[in-house]
């Protein structure tokens, strides 16, 4: 039988599924159920040393035998300094050191309690990964100890360690078996990606729902070349943010038919961050498929909490020879599941195409995608204008998506513009605009810089959140109302300034922005109605 503690479980079973087959263990009351579970492991051999700093070296001296990692299991408080002596040998002889350290609960960390000091960072520098463990209460919780521990053991050959809170009571054991904790495996082809594991292949052949799902990526690292059997055999879904010439549209197919249609079974993702929420839940739900990630630094990015492997290496080198080996088989599943995504993003294709909004934000950017270029620099801000982007553009579009703040937008866009000859346009809201106003306290700014702002007169997206309009300081507070104009600002930074109040001056403004030649930043301002806005949006996407 093995501990009740949801959090020792899984590491005692990923411990296994990773190869940890030697731990060393330390005495104590608060890593018992650690040293219990390992010792029940039928994976695991356990070799007792009373002496933590003895035990470190003992867990040296048997990596240097078998050439694998051992683990070292240790309780709370200062047994955990002990080791590091062992840690620092190991680091510089390149072994493997797991270092499994039982805490005390967060709350009771500095309030005079026994056995008690901050264990998380402990061991400094000499160890390459360091995580705490949660106590699991619910899903979500389950899902991040089990992607902390991963992480840990797929930072090895190295040394490691793993902070194990543990509340009271302790010595309960009552679990007949481990859990079957998903492990995530990690792949390093070589340098052609000749090798690339044969199983994987295969699944992708034979799977019913395959689907290739691209973050943000720039254009300059990808070309696309070599791909055609790829895509046309699996469903490619991007947004703006990814190196294609449109979007794909699935936001919408998701908004109508999002119930209906089944998740996929296997999913390659590659690139960086995604801005639908839509298709994040819609991937978090298929439970059962083979999750790939494809990442030249091979990190663990569980964003849809259901990682399989990772394939290390330039994603666009993979996908040629994921391509070539695909099309040497006879036969591939997923076509059927490819003609139905197909059909319904036709389908929502049309939808935005007959779909005349009003005057309002959406019209705007509506209208500035007509117009714009297609070989066009576009940088768009964060929150509702990065949206209204994934609807309308018909090109790569650049946006601060690593981390999704709204500060900075108009910064990046401007040192672009520093740089580029050509035309760089940014279409910005008017918070990110107000905050980042000192972009154009600028000597370096020339007449390619062309700025769209977006002023409804405060965070409009905030409108769209079911549940916060039953806030009496949403406006104020949250959303920061205002009676802000950009007219001032662009007279003091010698920013050539329009505005725009309605659909023929917005329309006239825009050509204006676009297709003037200028020796100074051109700045378009287009005032609108938060609740026009909203509603207009809503309408589109058939919201209540």
């Amino acid at each position: 039988m093995y501990s009740n503690k949801e959090n020792v479980n899984i590491l005692t079973a990923l411990l296994a599924k990773h190869g940890i087959r030697h731990a060393v263990v330390c005495p104590g009351s608060r890593n018992a159920p650690i040293v219990h579970n390992l010792n029940e492991c039928p994976a695991i051999a356990c070799y007792p040393v009373t002496d933590e700093r003895s035990a470190g070296f003992y867990a040296l001296g048997m990596a240097q035998a078998l050439n694998e990692p051992v683990a070292v299991c240790v309780t709370s408080g200062s047994a955990l300094l002990n080791v590091l002596p062992a840690v620092a040998e190991a680091k510089y002889q390149r072994q493997s050191l797991v270092i499994i350290s039982a805490d005390r609960p967060p709350q009771w960390i500095d309030q005079l309690d026994g056995q008690t000091l901050p264990q998380p960072g402990a061991l400094g520098g000499l160890v390459t990964k360091c995580v705490t463990l949660p106590e699991p209460q619910n899903d979500d919780e389950r899902w991040y100890c089990n992607r902390l521990v991963n992480e840990a053991l797929l930072s090895l050959p190295a040394c490691v360690h793993i902070n194990v809170p543990i509340t009271e009571h302790l010595f309960q054991f009552t679990t007949p078996e481990l859990p079957d904790e998903r492990i995530i495996v990690r792949m390093t082809p070589g340098t052609d990606y000749g090798c690339l594991h044969p199983g994987f292949v295969d699944a992708l052949a034979k799977a019913e729902r395959p689907m290739i799902v691209f973050g943000q990526s720039s254009p300059h690292n990808f070309s696309g070349e070599g791909l055609d059997f790829l895509f046309s055999h699996v469903i490619v879904l991007h947004e703006a943010l990814a190196p294609f010439p449109s979007v794909s549209h699935f936001d919408e197919v998701l908004a109508k038919h999002g119930e209906e249609i089944l998740p996929p079974d296997f999913v390659i993702y590659l690139g960086g961050c995604i801005v639908s929420k839509r298709l994040k839940q819609f991937l978090r739900q298929a439970k059962d498929a083979q999750v790939w990630r494809i990442s030249p630094t091979g990190d663990v990015e569980d964003t849809f909490q259901n990682l399989r492997g990772i394939i290390v290496g330039d994603p666009e080198f993979v996908l040629q020879s994921l391509s070539d080996k695909l099309s040497k088989k006879q036969t591939i599943s997923g076509m059927a599941y490819r003609r139905e995504w197909l059909h319904l993003l036709t389908e929502a294709r049309q939808h935005t195409q007959d779909y005349e909004p009003a005057y309002s934000q959406m019209a705007t950017v509506r209208e500035f995608e007509h117009q714009v270029p297609k070989d066009a620099i576009v940088h768009y801000a964060n929150s509702s204008a990065i949206r209204l982007a994934n609807i309308y553009a018909s090109h790569h579009v650049w946006c601060n998506r690593g981390v999704n703040g709204i500060e900075g937008s108009l910064s990046t866009a401007a040192g672009h513009a520093v740089i580029a000859d050509e035309k760089v346009f940014c279409i910005i809201g008017d918070l990110s605009f107000f905050y980042d106003q000192n972009a154009l306290w600028n000597q370096n700014l020339r007449g390619n810089l062309r700025i769209l702002l977006l002023n409804n007169g405060k965070g409009g997206i905030f409108d769209m959140l079911p549940g916060l309009e039953q806030c009496p300081v949403r406006d104020c507070f949250v959303s920061a109302k205002h009676h802000t104009s950009a007219e001032g600002i662009c007279l003091q930074n010698h920013v050539d300034y329009r505005k725009a109040e309605d659909m023929q001056q917005m329309s006239e403004g825009i050509e204006w922005l676009i297709t003037r030649e200028s020796e100074c930043p051109m700045l378009l301002e287009v005032f609108t109605k938060a609740e026009e806005d909203a509603k207009t949006l809503k309408l589109y996407y058939n919201l209540p």
